[in-house]
C-alpha cells in the first residue's frame, strides 16, 4: 500500500496535476491507495468530486473559500469508504479547515488517516504564530487518544515545520524563524514523543532532500529549499514501512505547487 501527501496550493488550479500524477503511478508496480491533500483554496460546492471519482477515487474532504482546505482520496477498488469521518480537531474551536480524518479497512485492521494543514506561524512572537502553537497543543491531545483508539495511525500533511538543521538548505540563514523555530521543533518532537515516527528518516536518504521551494528567487533551480511535508507513522505502520520518498518531478510542471508528493510505501494489504 502506498500513502502520499501533497500540499497542491489549489485543487483547482491543480487538479490537472493531480489527475496526471496519479495516472503515472498506475504503470508502478505499486500505485498510490491513499493520497492526502491540503490548501484545497476552495468552498465544497467546488470541490472537484466527479473529476475524481471518474479517475477512481473517492473522497472526505473539508474546504474554505480562498484558504486552507484538506482531503483525502482513496483509490476505489482497494479501500472502502471510510468511518468516523472527522473534520477539524474536536473540542478545538477553529474556523479554518485544517484537518480531516477517516478510518479505512484493511486486511490489517482498521488504518486511521489524518490529513492536516498545520499554520504557517507568519512570524515567531506574532499573533498567527502563537495561534499555530495553540493549534499544535490541540493536535497533540486529540493524537494521544486517537492513537489509543487506533493502534494503526498515519497523520500525513504539511506541517509548516523543517524539524532538523538537515531539512533546511542554509540552516544559519534559517536560525531562529519562523518553520525551524525551537518551540516549532519542540511541537514536531512532542508528535514524536506520542510513539509516531517520521516515515522519511527511517530510512538513509541523500543529503538536501527538500519538499517545498519558495516560487521566488529560482529558489527550486536552487534547491533552496525546506522539508516541511510529512509523513508521521505509529509503531506498527512504521514497522510495516519499506520506504518513504519525495517526488520533485511535479514541482518541474507548468504552473507547479510550491510543494511536491512524498510517498510512503507499506507492507499493509488492502482488503482482498
Amino acid at each position: 500500500m502506498k500513502l502520499a501527501t501533497w500540499n497542491v496550493n489549489s485543487l483547482k488550479v491543480r487538479l490537472p496535476h493531480v489527475l496526471d500524477w496519479l495516472l503515472a503511478q498506475e504503470d508502478s508496480d505499486q500505485p498510490i491507495d491513499l493520497l492526502c491533500l491540503q490548501e484545497l483554496k476552495l468552498p465544497d460546492d467546488k470541490y472537484p468530486l466527479a473529476e475524481l471519482e471518474s479517475a477512481g477515487f473517492h473522497s472526505i474532504y473539508t474546504g474554505q473559500k480562498t484558504y486552507n482546505g484538506v482531503a483525502i482520496l482513496a483509490r476505489t477498488t482497494s479501500l472502502p469508504t471510510p468511518t468516523d469521518v472527522v473534520r477539524n480537531i474536536p473540542g478545538f474551536e477553529d474556523t479554518q479547515q485544517r484537518v480531516v480524518a477517516g478510518t479505512y479497512a484493511t486486511a490489517g485492521g482498521p488504518l486511521r488517516v489524518i490529513s492536516a494543514y498545520f499554520p504557517n506561524g507568519q512570524a515567531v512572537g506574532s499573533d498567527k504564530f502563537a495561534y499555530k502553537l495553540r493549534w499544535l497543543e490541540a493536535l497533540t491531545a486529540w493524537l494521544r487518544d486517537e492513537l489509543a483508539r487506533y493502534p494503526q495511525l498515519a497523520l500525513l500533511g504539511d506541517y509548516n515545520i523543517a524539524p532538523e538543521d538537515r531539512d533546511v538548505h542554509d540552516p544559519a540563514k534559517w536560525e531562529g524563524e519562523n518553520l525551524v523555530s525551537p518551540e516549532e521543533r519542540a511541537a514536531f518532537r512532542a508528535l514524536e514523543g506520542l510513539g509516531l515516527t517520521d516515515a522519511f528518516r527511517q530510512f538513509e536518504q541523500p543529503p538536501k532532500l527538500y519538499s517545498w521551494w519558495d516560487y521566488r528567487m529560482l529558489a527550486f533551480r536552487r534547491n533552496a529549499g525546506l522539508r516541511i511535508d510529512h509523513i508521521l507513522l505509529s509503531d506498527p505502520l512504521a514497522k510495516a514501512c519499506t520506504a518513504c520518498t519525495i517526488d520533485k518531478v511535479p514541482r518541474t510542471w507548468e504552473q507547479p505547487s510550491d510543494h511536491t508528493p512524498v510517498v510512503a510505501t507499506l507492507s499493509l494489504n488492502p482488503l482482498p
